[in-house]
């Protein structure tokens, strides 16, 4: 099982969260990213951020990464999109 936790911060309060979860063994790690970074936009109703190099570079570094302003092409109304792996395929 691969799950993610996805949070929007506004004001360092959490104001909507989501846990998505990808079991699928026969698809890479890349693959269950994209697929619950879209799906838990969708859940959420927001756009699917951009991967900037920093966002690349944190999350290959710490399993995690925020989407800002620059991440989205609309406006937002929160701080950041905090994207986090919670669990791993053993």
């Amino acid at each position: 099982m691969f799950r993610v936790w996805m949070k929007i911060i506004k004001d360092t309060r959490l104001l909507r969260d989501t846990v998505i979860a990808i079991d699928d063994p026969a698809e890479t790690r890349t693959h269950k990213v994209y697929k619950a970074l879209e799906d838990g936009c969708h859940e959420l109703n927001l756009s699917i951020p951009i991967w900037l190099e920093l966002n690349k570079k944190d999350f290959i570094r710490y399993a995690r990464t925020r989407f800002t302003q620059d991440s989205f092409i609309e406006t937002i109304d929160f701080d950041y999109l905090e994207f986090r792996v919670i669990e791993e395929d053993t």
